[in-house]
């Protein structure tokens, strides 16, 4: 039976929030500060910011909001009036969230490559140990982080939480708020190094900086390949925490032997507390060798059996614009898809290569990548455009299409065989869908979600029938 205990009450929430009710009591069963996304029964939180949220207030309670969070009386529904910021309110509520359940086992994932992978990863393996609770889309920021908090069922016995940054600063006051009994940086590398002025190694501290929310007998789960390895390592003995460790050298805790991908995703040979493992996925891409491995001490770490957590992995798929993959069955004969279009840089960008590189295809069918701009990247942006020239060929990639000014950079640089088109926008490129795939060949499409290339992707879907093909 589904438990019909609400999620808040008007009470609760003016206690923890110290608001003051208007209007009749209320209990609501979930929390947003949109009013488009309003489900009946919901709280709305007016927050402020570029718009007022008080302004669409009366759209949120026409939409069936249960009541308002709110800084000043609004007409339409019963509201938590508080005196100070909304933002700052929600916080709070947060914060009781997480302090009226002392039994649930919390989880907190950052890195600069595949958080919320990881994130959904560590959910599935949660969810088959018992009720769990975690991020949805990437709700990885100031906002994010407390409304997930906020939006955490009473009965719950595990939850994990995104954290991420743009600017120094961000992630210690997020994992404080969280306080994770066990938290991981998934990778560090040159992503929003335009924020720092010392570049990948002010991206690691920041990264290491999650580790300082952990609770006293906390576990720091790091990435021991990684170049600011021991960056990591320093900041989680300083916060008193077990630091576990995965990666491919004979010290690792979790340690890589191999990764093969199939037509079914892939299958990873590793140890783990010095036990051999050999498990598959349903991942095909060579970084989830390291992911699988990262999912695998959080579990252990958050209680979850060894065996729930191999189950978990063997069917967790790809999320979408993230290594979904489909075959689309065009007029002019099948190519299979691989939508990557959420989010690059450089670290990413070399693993889908490799991934790619790695797939089989049909006779007379080529591996075709259609890349956008990767933003965030500062006065390194040119070279680290031009560079990637170096990991397409390693890869063996037959043709790179490309759009935007940054892409111009490594379009130039490609050798004549392997450049194709390249235009100045990805709306100008996914006009010309039909030009990039052919029979047979498999195309990934990857760029920055600032620069569309999810627009690519969904040119190319729709060039045909699209049916979900192999991970």
């Amino acid at each position: 039976m589904p438990d019909a205990t609400p999620l808040w009450t008007s009470a609760e929430i003016a206690s923890a929030v110290g608001g003051t009710l208007t209007g009749a009591p209320f209990d609501v069963a979930g929390i947003t500060y949109n009013s488009r996304e309003i489900a009946p029964g919901d709280l709305f939180v007016a927050l402020t910011g570029a718009r007022d949220g008080h302004d669409f207030a009366a759209a949120a309670f026409a939409a069936g909001a249960a009541g308002a969070l709110t800084s000043r009386p609004v007409e339409g529904g019963s509201c938590v009036v508080v005196e100070g910021d909304t933002l700052e309110a929600l916080e709070a509520l947060g914060a009781a969230a997480r302090d009226r359940a002392p039994h649930v086992r919390r989880g907190a994932v950052t890195g600069s490559v595949g958080k919320t992978s990881v994130t959904q990863a560590i959910k599935a393996g949660l969810d088959l140990a018992g009720p769990a609770h975690a991020s949805i889309k990437s709700y990885n920021n100031h906002i994010g982080v407390p409304l997930t908090l906020a939006r955490m069922p009473r009965a719950v016995e595990r939850a994990v939480f995104e954290i991420g940054m743009n600017a120094p600063g961000e992630i210690a006051p997020l994992s404080r708020m969280v306080r994770p009994h066990a938290a991981c940086v998934t990778t560090v590398g040159p992503v929003h190094i335009e924020a720092f002025a010392n570049g990948e190694a002010g991206v690691a501290a920041e990264k290491a900086s999650i580790f300082e929310g952990l609770v006293g007998d906390g576990t720091a789960v790091l990435n021991g390949d990684v170049a600011f390895a021991v960056v990591l390592d320093a900041a989680a003995r300083r916060a008193g925490a077990r630091p576990v460790t995965f990666g491919t050298s004979a010290g690792s805790d979790a340690r890589l032997l191999d990764f093969r991908p199939n037509g079914k995703g892939a299958r990873v040979k590793a140890e783990l507390f010095g036990k051999p493992l050999d498990f598959p996925l349903a991942q095909s891409g060579f970084h989830w060798g390291m992911n699988s491995l990262c999912v695998l001490l959080m579990l252990d770490a958050l209680d979850v059996p060894l065996e729930t957590a191999l189950a978990a992995l063997a069917e967790f798929r790809p999320l979408a614009g993230r290594g979904q993959t489909t075959v689309v069955h065009a007029p002019g004969g099948a190519f299979t898809l691989i939508d990557e279009s959420y989010n690059a840089n450089p670290l990413s960008m070399a693993a889908g290569f490799r991934s790619l590189g790695a797939r089989p295809v049909s006779p007379g069918g080529r591996r075709v990548v259609v890349l956008t701009d990767m933003l965030e990247l500062g006065d390194q942006s040119r070279a680290l455009h031009e560079a990637l020239a170096e990991p397409i060929a390693e890869a063996g990639l037959d043709m790179v299409h490309a759009a935007g000014p940054e892409m111009k950079r490594l379009h130039d640089v490609l050798p004549a065989e392997r450049r194709g088109l390249w235009r100045e926008t990805a709306a100008e490129l996914a006009a010309e869908a039909a030009m990039l795939a052919g029979p047979g060949d498999v195309v990934m499409v990857k760029g920055s979600n600032g620069s569309r290339a999810s627009l690519v992707a969904k040119a190319l879907a729709g060039l045909g029938q699209a049916d979900e093909g192999a991970a």
